[in-house]
């Protein structure tokens, strides 16, 4: 299924994960989120950028529980919690940041 951002065809697999990460641009994040009815806001941001830069230092998207964890290190308690996090991206913290990140699918999500 691919998605147009900018007047460019940007391929995606079944799932809606971009199938060259090298596509990804904060573009593409917009019309994703657009596509699931959301309105990305600073926060948004905020996790979707940590995700891109764990990915770069670890070759990996974390699974939710690594993500929550990691997030409460860096950006603070109030804001590595599950609550937190699915009241951005209710269809899945990992799953859907981590799409609207241009990332691969966390291991262990179904």
């Amino acid at each position: 299924m691919p998605i147009e951002v900018n007047g460019k065809t940007i391929e995606t697999d079944e799932e809606g994960y971009l199938a060259n990460l090298n596509d990804w641009e904060p573009a593409v994040a917009e019309v994703m989120a657009k596509e699931d009815g959301t309105e990305l806001t600073e926060n948004h941001w905020e996790v979707i950028n940590f995700l891109r830069e764990y990915y770069e230092e670890y070759q990996i998207a974390p699974a939710v529980r690594v993500l929550t964890k990691a997030i409460g290190k860096k950006l603070g308690k109030d804001k590595g919690n599950s609550k937190y996090l699915y009241e951005l991206f209710p269809y899945g913290p990992a799953k859907q940041a981590c799409k609207y990140a241009g990332l691969p699918k966390p291991t262990g999500c179904v």
